[in-house]
């Protein structure tokens, strides 16, 4: 694939020498021709008797490195009347050795592990009798905290709208937590400090500087930074823990997940780039996992999705990576769980 590399505003004098797709990708500054460095298993990890994957939506290593937990929706894209637990733990062979949180979900979401090796896993459905909650488990899956009211909708300081994911800074014990989903009503970032009491919040639906509009994940790196994946903008925006915009990156194509590493390693999953079905995708981007610096920006790597140019959102969209550098791909549409080994 050959790329224009010229401003923008003189873009369309390429298109002779490239596809519209083509300009369109060096627009947005993503690039589809990266080193892609990994070697791919899929559906790693075992399974409670009699059970199946279901959407995978999140997976999060302890900081120990002894840990992988892995969150998905118990029967197809839902736990709706289910009685599966969808938070499943595991050691680094793929070893279950754990299951639980049955009964508590709708929706699971996206979800962190804290410096203590807490789990905190999002709920981003409700249904007037669960839902819209952010629950914190302890290793061993006993609940310690929930924030939002079960089953309740709304904004505030005590209510949320289809929460997408949580974070925990490892010096203060805050909370963050990124609300709403596609077409909710919240679009911002609230800030709880570690015993749940409410901060602040920043944000409000839109494409200009700190807003938002469809916070799907949420990270932070070693200076204390937030990462928020602005998947409807496709963009990531940074901010500082008062909420005040820093920067905003195109290069990593559309964020449905994030991951930073101790080292300020960034890894972005994209599970919706490719033909446009209405949301504003970046269409000619393959889906997948782009790697690079959560310090410069820099892109490095990729690892292409098996179907990545599918009109479906295909891709995985949670990204884990455990202490041995493997990257493991939360994948809905597909319903499994991919591992994929550095070479």
């Amino acid at each position: 694939m050959r790329y224009c590399l010229i401003p923008i505003m003189i873009l369309v004098s390429c298109l002779t020498q490239a596809s519209a797709q083509e300009v369109a990708a060096v627009a947005h500054g993503v690039r589809n021709d990266l080193p892609r460095p990994y070697s791919t298993t899929r559906d790693w990890g075992e399974l409670p008797a009699g059970v199946q994957w279901a959407a995978v939506t999140a997976v999060e290593p302890s900081p120990d490195g002894q840990f992988i937990y892995v969150v998905h929706r118990c029967s197809d894209n839902s736990c709706a009347g289910r009685s599966d637990a969808p938070i499943l733990k595991y050691d680094t062979a793929g070893r279950l050795l754990a299951s639980f949180g049955a009964g508590l979900f709708l929706f699971p979401h996206g979800a962190t592990v804290d410096q203590d090796g807490n789990l905190w896993v999002t709920d981003a459905r409700g249904d007037g009798q669960l839902g819209h909650q952010v629950f914190k488990f302890s290793p061993a899956g006993e609940v310690l905290m929930t924030l939002g009211q079960k089953g309740r909708s709304g904004s505030g300081p005590e209510l949320f709208d289809q929460p997408n994911d949580v974070v925990v800074d490892p010096r203060s014990g805050d909370i963050f937590v990124a609300d709403s989903h596609r077409r909710g009503l919240n679009n911002r970032i609230v800030h709880f400090d570690a015993t749940g009491r409410y901060i602040k919040e920043w944000g409000s639906k839109g494409s200009a500087p700190g807003q938002l509009s469809e916070p799907h994940s949420i990270a932070l790196d070693s200076r204390g930074r937030l990462f928020v994946a602005d998947r409807e903008n496709n963009r990531i925006q940074i901010f500082t823990q008062a909420g005040e915009f820093i920067a905003e990156w195109r290069q990593f194509g559309r964020p449905s997940g994030l991951f930073i590493t101790a080292d300020d390693t960034l890894y972005v999953a994209d599970s919706e780039s490719g033909p446009d079905t209405g949301a504003h995708e970046l269409t000619g981007i393959m889906k997948g996992i782009r790697i690079g610096s959560a310090v410069t920006g820099e892109v490095r790597a990729f690892i292409e999705d098996s179907e990545p140019l599918r009109d479906d959102h295909s891709g995985a969209e949670g990204v884990g990576v455990d202490a041995a550098g493997n990257v493991y791909g939360a994948v809905v549409r597909r319903q499994m769980l991919e591992r994929h080994v550095p070479r």
